[in-house]
This record gives C-alpha cells, structure tokens and sequence, in this order.
C-alpha cells in the first residue's frame, strides 16, 4: 500500500518538521519517518474496519426493526443490506481480524458517530436504489459499497476533525489512504472468502530502503544541495523564495542524485506536485522551471549522470 507518492509526501513532511524544529537528531527522525509510514497504513485498515461498524450498526437496526413488526404484526424490514456479501466477506477478513487485534484498533468509542453515518446511509439515494433493485450479486453488493464509501467517507469533514483527534499523522493521509480503500473494494474476490488478500503495508519492500535513503541524503547534504539551488538559479529570485520551496527542491535534488533509475522527468513531475499541494500558489510552476535548470546545470557540471526528456508542456 505505502508507495513512492506516500513516500515522497511523509519526506517532504518530516524534513520541514526536522529543520522547523531544529533537530540534529537524524536517527530519530528516521524512527519518526518510518513510524508516520506505517500509521499510514494502520488508518487503511481503520478505514476498511469503518465500513464493518457500519454494517453492524445497520444490522443492530434491523433486529430492532424486525422485533418490533414481529410484535405489532406489521411487514419486517428487509435484510438486502445488512445481508451484502462483500460487508461480509470483510468483516470476517483474517488479515483485518489480526491487524485490529494487534493494533487494538476498534470504532467502539465512537459508535454515535458511526451512527450518524448510519443515518446518512439510510438517507442516500445510493441505499434506496440498491433495495430497490431486482438484482442480487456479489458484484452489486460491492459496488453499493464503493458507491456509498465514495460519497459518505471520501468527503466527510467530520470523519477528517475526528480522525486529526485520533493522530497527527493522520492529518494529510487520508485523501491518498482513500485510494487505496477504493482499490481494495474492487478487488475483493468471493471465492477468497476470509482469506482475501488485503494490501501488503509495503508495495515493495525495497520502498522502505527507499524512504530512508532519500531522507538521510537530503538531510546529510543539505549544504551541497542549497549550494546547487543557488549556483543554478541566478536568473532567478531565489531569496523569495517560500521555505516549503526550499524543502522540495532539497528533497528532488536528493532524489535525482541518488537514485540513477528514476528519470529525472518522473522526479520533476512528482515534487511539482507535491509543492502545488504544500507551498504557494505559484509554486508548481517556479519549482518545474529551477528543477529543470538545476537538472540541466547538473548533467553540463558532470555532477548527475542522467539525461533529461525534453519539457513537456504543463498547466499550473
């Protein structure tokens, strides 16, 4: 799950925390850096965990519901939903099963905000128009799920107050976190039963190597690669420049010069984005042209063995 955008997003975020304040201690912010990576992928679990406290509470409701037409002789409730078998399937994962247990990870505390979700699935056109179709699959009772997760969990301002109570290092996670829900919703197979696969922590295990080496050598060479920044940029105004700024372009440099197998292209494109999401408003279209042209003065300096793709246009 935790991939190289993950990645370059938790460095850009522990190196402006390692210079705001004013560490000296690179081990434990390493430490810090892995720790934030892996509550990345603790809120994933927590996100799919959502979807079963849910699905529990509409299953609370529906006994309730169904005793009380049992008493008064009236027509019980249907069972479509609380009966999905994608919920299911989910709620007796053996991987979600294990990582709660051993995370201690639950929505019990906060049952009347699950409730309230419970309340806003009820009222959605998604809910009414599933009960009210003929149809009964698995692949319909996965898509409901994606439907509902897309426009009462995605979205939700009062899920992102209270998850930013729950962890700090939660705060800028779970628009990318989300993603990777989706992508787990799709996936789920029934012929898998318990047994389906979630997503690994890592997609690769190599990432974790690669999450330390770029943040030790932007830390490590940071003299080297501010020198770089200025040497490069004497047709630019590099004193105005917003600190954020600074940071991206420290940490871009760091992965030009470490990583021979990532174009320079890919790494341009990557920390263009990153600053539009961190930095200024302008800031995409300033970083794209120094990374260039630091780039370039580079390769003519002898001092990065890469070449660089032609610019290609782009909208800022």
């Amino acid at each position: 799950m935790i991939n190289r955008e993950l990645i370059r997003i938790k460095v850009v975020q522990l190196t402006y925390a390692y210079y705001q304040n004013g560490s000296n201690n690179l081990t434990k912010a390493e430490n810090e850096l892995i720790y934030s990576l892996s509550m990345s992928y603790s809120l994933y679990n927590y996100m799919l965990m959502l979807i079963v406290a849910i699905s529990k509470e509409m299953r609370h409701r529906v006994e309730v519901a169904t005793n009380r037409a049992k008493r008064e002789n009236t027509e019980p409730p249907t069972t479509k939903f609380v009966d999905n078998r994608f919920a299911r399937q989910l709620e007796d994962n053996l991987m979600l099963l294990d990582f709660a247990d051993e995370q201690k990870l639950s929505w019990a505390e906060d049952i009347e905000f699950v409730r309230k979700l419970c309340n806003m699935v009820e009222q959605s056109q998604i809910y009414q128009e599933y009960l009210g179709e003929e149809e009964s699959s698995y692949e319909a009772d996965r898509e409901v799920w994606r439907k509902l997760y897309k426009a009462i969990i995605q979205e939700n301002d009062d899920l992102d107050a209270l998850l930013e109570e729950k962890s700090l290092y939660w705060n800028d996670d779970k628009e990318v976190v989300d993603t990777f829900v989706l992508k787990t919703i799709k996936r789920f197979d029934p012929a898998n039963g318990k047994k389906q696969e979630l997503l690994p922590e890592y997609d690769d295990e190599e990432d974790k190597v690669f999450a330390c080496k770029l943040f030790r050598a932007t830390i490590l060479n940071a003299d080297q690669y501010q020198r770089y920044m200025s040497d490069a940029s004497r047709n630019w105004d590099f004193s105005r420049l917003a600190y954020m700024d600074v940071v991206i372009m420290q940490i871009a440099i760091a992965e030009m010069m470490t990583f021979p197998n990532i174009p320079v292209s890919v790494t341009i494109n990557e920390f263009v984005d990153l600053a539009k999401l961190y930095s200024t408003f302008k800031s995409g279209g300033y970083i794209n042209g120094m990374l260039d042209t630091i780039a370039r003065f580079l390769i003519d300096c002898g001092e990065l063995k890469k070449t660089i793709d032609p610019p290609k246009p782009r909208r800022f």
